[in-house]
């Protein structure tokens, strides 16, 4: 698609839903429409009944789960997305001596369930104690967003910057390469960022009843905020390594990197 700002007719690599009408794209080439600014995709159809300001319209941007950063927090007018500050102040607020907090997976039934009322509901959805009583599922909920994301919290484009960075042994020399990569974020991924590195922080300071440090989170964080783009399968394997390190460079230093 030509790389102009506005509505480009693309092919969708994998299977695709439409953000306006929130159903399938069918085919396998030239499905539908994507706006080069926002990310949004829709079909041809719909596409004359989206805004291409790129402010899309909450009435027009059907789902949660599965939408791009970008595009939600300007169609809900956020900082950050709800689903991400809901499920924190969740977490916050009852499960932060949970032992195993992120590590264990809650019953990925109940997880759906979230992410459909999510979908439906938006910030009305009901995730009180009295709704999903294992926090567990709170957790599953909010990794499950991060990892349906169609970019990563850590974007495509600075993904390699940050893989640099965790590779350098100067403590000072990291930080500073951390710094240039985060600045290559759009500004919703760094807020995004910013709240989440801020919450794990604090899972990590109750340590002693969660049994969750700052090595752990990472391990469960790196693949959910980071995928490699489009590299072979070895390369691959060996980021693994770097993404948990990153992440918990993040975490360690998130009072000085953001």
């Amino acid at each position: 698609s030509p790389e102009v700002g506005g509505m480009s007719v693309h092919t969708f690599r994998g299977p695709h839903w439409c953000d306006h009408c929130a159903s399938f794209m069918w085919g396998l080439m030239a499905q539908g429409v994507k706006c080069a600014d926002c990310g949004l995709n829709v079909h041809k159809q719909c596409s004359p009944m989206v805004p291409n300001d790129c402010k899309p319209d909450l009435k027009h941007v059907r789902k949660v789960y599965s939408c791009d950063l970008t595009t939600l927090v300007k169609a809900h007018n956020t900082a950050r997305p709800m689903v991400v500050d809901m499920c924190i102040r969740e977490i916050e607020s009852r499960g932060l001596k949970s032992e195993g907090l992120y590590r264990i997976s809650g019953f990925s039934d109940s997880v759906e369930d979230v992410k459909m009322a999510f979908d439906r509901d938006g910030e009305k959805t009901d995730i009180s104690v009295n709704a999903y009583e294992d926090i567990n599922i709170i957790t599953g909920a909010l990794k499950l967003y991060l990892r349906d994301l169609p970019v990563p919290v850590i974007s495509y484009d600075a993904y390699p910057r940050f893989i640099e960075a965790a590779k350098h042994t100067d403590p000072e020399k990291k930080l500073e390469a951390f710094r240039e990569a985060l600045a290559l974020l759009p500004q919703s991924h760094t807020e995004t960022l910013k709240y989440l590195m801020a919450h794990l922080k604090r899972v990590t300071l109750n340590e002693k009843d969660n049994l969750m440090n700052a090595e752990n989170l990472a391990i469960v964080f790196g693949p959910t905020l980071m995928r490699a783009p489009n590299v072979d399968a070895i390369t691959a394997l060996n980021d693994i390594r770097y993404q948990r390190q990153v992440v918990e460079v993040l975490i360690k230093n998130e009072d000085v990197l953001f």
